[in-house]
C-alpha cells in the first residue's frame, strides 16, 4: 500500500505521540461510557455542598430515607471519610494518598453493585472548577443539596461570600432537582438552577421554625433545625413521611466531629470541654462561643480558654478565626495548637489580643498540649476547641470526650 509522500516526511516521535493521545482519548471514552452505566445502576444520587453542615446532612438524609424502607448508601468525606451501607454501618475509605476527587468515581462504582435505590454523597471538591466537574462529569446528580453559603475557603472560593455560592452553584443538578436553605445569597443559587434547566426548592424560616424543639433535645447530639428542615424536605420528595424520616434522624449515632458538651471531674478540677473544632467558620464558631459563655459565666467562676486549631493549608481560616475572637466575649486565654500558627497570632496580634493570653504549642505532642490546656483552665474552667477537627483538633477532643462524666448537646 502506497503512503502519501509526507507520512515518510513526519518524525517517528510524532507518530508515536499521535498513537499515544489516541489511545488516551479511547480509554477516557471508554470509561467515561462505563462510568455512565454505573450511574445507571444507582437511580437517586443525592449530592450535597455547602460551606457548613455537609457532612451532618449527609447523614441525616441517609437515616431518613433508611427509615422509610430505602436501601440507601452514603458516603462522607468531613471529618471521617466513610461509606454507610443499606444497614447504617459506616466503613472507612481507604485513600493511597492525598484527597483526590477521583474517589468519587472508585466509590460509586463501589456502591452500585450493591443495587442501592439511592446514593447520598458528599461533594469533597474545594476548587471551583473541581466541583463543577464532579457534579457534571461524576455524580450527576437527580437531587442536589447546599446548606448554605458562608465566608470560609476563601482562599480558594473567595474574596466574598458571594464567590462561594458561585463556586457551591457548581454542583446544581442538570435537569434535577435543587435544595438549599441558603437565603441571602439565594438568587445565585436559583439562577444557577434556572440555566441548568432544574427546579429550586427554599427551605424558609418557617419551615424550619416546624421541626419540633422536643425531637431536637432527643438527638444524640446537637443538630441545628436548619439541617433537620432542608433534610426532611428531600425526604418527603422522595416518597419518606416527614414523622418517619425524622424518627430515623433522631437514632442517628453522632459523628465524631459532632459538636457536644462535655463535663468532667478531673484531679480536683471541674472542667466543661466543648468540641466546636468542626464549626470551622467564624460566624458558627462564635455564635457556639457567645452560648457558651453565657451558659457558664465568669460570675461563677469559670476561666474562658479557647484552644485553636491551625491549619497552614488553612491559612484565612486562621485570620478570620483572630479577627472573629476580637469581638466575641473576652477569653481569658487561647490555646494556639496545629501549624501555621503565626498567621493567628498576627491577626490576633493586629486586633488587640494581648501576647499575655496567648499560648502557642505548635509542634506540640498531643499530651504536651493537653497539659497547657489543664494548666491554664485551673480549677475551674470553659475549653471550647474551634477552627478545624483535623491535624490535632481531634486528638484534643478525644481526650476530654473519653474522661467525661456527662455528654450533652449544647
Amino acid at each position: 500500500m502506497a503512503y502519501p509522500a509526507f507520512v515518510s516526511q513526519v518524525p517517528e516521535a510524532v507518530w508515536i505521540i499521535a498513537g499515544l493521545w489516541l489511545l488516551l482519548v479511547s480509554y477516557l471514552t471508554l470509561e467515561s461510557l462505563l462510568h455512565r452505566l454505573v450511574l445507571k445502576r444507582i437511580p437517586v444520587r443525592i449530592h450535597v455542598n455547602g460551606t457548613r453542615g455537609k457532612t451532618s446532612v449527609v447523614r441525616l438524609i441517609a437515616a431518613g430515607l433508611r427509615a422509610g424502607g430505602k436501601r440507601v448508601y452514603a458516603k462522607t468525606s468531613g471529618t471521617l471519610t466513610a461509606v454507610t451501607d443499606e444497614k447504617g454501618f459506616e466503613f472507612p475509605v481507604f485513600r493511597f494518598s492525598q484527597p483526590n476527587i477521583i474517589e468519587q468515581l472508585r466509590v460509586l462504582r463501589r456502591l452500585s453493585l450493591s443495587r442501592p435505590e439511592a446514593v447520598v454523597i458528599e461533594c469533597m471538591a474545594l476548587q471551583p472548577r473541581f466541583q463543577a466537574l464532579t457534579e457534571t462529569h461524576m455524580v450527576r446528580s437527580t437531587h442536589g443539596v447546599i446548606t448554605n453559603a458562608r465566608a470560609d475557603h476563601l482562599d480558594v472560593m473567595g474574596p466574598t461570600s458571594k464567590d462561594v455560592a458561585l463556586a457551591l452553584s457548581g454542583s446544581t443538578p442538570i435537569k434535577g432537582r435543587l435544595f438549599t436553605a441558603e437565603r441571602q445569597l439565594f438568587d445565585i443559587l436559583a439562577n444557577a438552577a434556572q440555566d441548568r434547566g432544574s427546579s429550586i426548592r427554599q427551605i424558609s424560616e418557617t419551615e424550619v421554625d416546624t421541626v419540633p424543639q422536643d425531637a431536637l433535645k432527643r438527638f444524640k447530639y446537637q443538630e441545628h433545625a436548619e439541617n433537620v428542615a432542608l433534610c426532611l424536605a428531600v425526604c418527603e420528595e422522595l416518597g419518606v413521611p416527614r414523622d418517619v424520616a425524622l424518627d430515623g434522624m433522631m437514632n442517628l449515632e453522632p459523628e465524631p466531629g459532632a459538636t457536644q458538651i462535655h463535663r468532667l471531674e478531673f484531679h480536683g478540677r471541674e472542667l466543661v470541654f466543648v468540641n466546636a473544632f468542626a464549626a470551622n467558620d467564624p460566624e458558627s464558631t462564635g455564635r457556639i462561643w457567645e452560648r457558651m459563655v453565657q451558659r457558664f459565666p465568669e460570675d461563677q467562676g469559670y476561666r474562658r480558654i479557647a484552644v485553636v486549631n491551625c491549619r497552614v493549608d488553612r491559612p484565612q481560616r486562621s485570620q478570620q478565626i483572630a479577627a472573629a475572637a476580637a469581638e466575641w466575649s473576652r477569653a481569658d486565654h487561647f490555646v494556639v495548637i496545629g501549624t501555621g500558627t503565626i498567621l493567628f497570632l498576627r491577626e490576633a496580634s493586629r486586633r488587640g489580643i494581648p501576647p499575655e493570653r496567648l499560648t502557642v504549642e505548635e509542634g506540640a505532642t498531643p499530651s504536651e498540649v493537653i497539659e497547657t490546656i489543664l494548666e491554664v483552665g485551673g480549677k475551674r474552667a470553659l475549653i471550647v476547641g474551634m477552627a478545624n477537627i483535623k491535624g490535632g483538633g481531634g486528638a484534643v477532643a478525644r481526650y476530654f470526650g473519653n474522661r467525661a462524666v456527662r455528654t450533652e448537646n449544647l
